[in-house]
C-alpha cells in the first residue's frame, strides 16, 4: 500500500470509522435490554413502545434469538 492510500487519522476519518462500531454497540445494548425487559414481564407492545417501533418489528428482530436461547417469553394473551 502506498503512503497516499493510507486513510488519514483523526477528524472525520475517525468519526466515520466509529459509526459501525457504535451501531454494533447499540445493537448489543438493544438485545440485552429487550431480553431483560421480557424477563421482567414486559410485553412485546411495551418493549416496542420504549424502542419507538411496532410490536411486529421488535418481535421479528428479537423473537428468533430469544426463543432459541430458551428464555421464557410471554404470549400475547397471557
Amino acid at each position: 500500500m502506498e503512503l497516499n492510500q493510507i486513510p488519514p487519522m483523526g477528524g472525520v476519518a475517525d468519526e466515520l470509522a466509529a459509526v459501525p462500531a457504535l451501531r454494533a454497540l447499540a445493537d448489543r445494548m438493544e438485545d440485552a435490554a429487550v431480553e431483560r425487559a421480557l424477563s421482567e414481564g414486559w410485553s412485546w407492545t411495551q418493549v416496542a413502545g420504549a424502542l419507538a417501533v411496532t410490536r411486529q418489528a421488535v418481535h421479528k428482530k428479537h423473537h428468533p434469538r430469544l426463543a432459541e436461547s430458551g428464555i421464557p417469553l410471554r404470549r400475547r394473551n397471557a
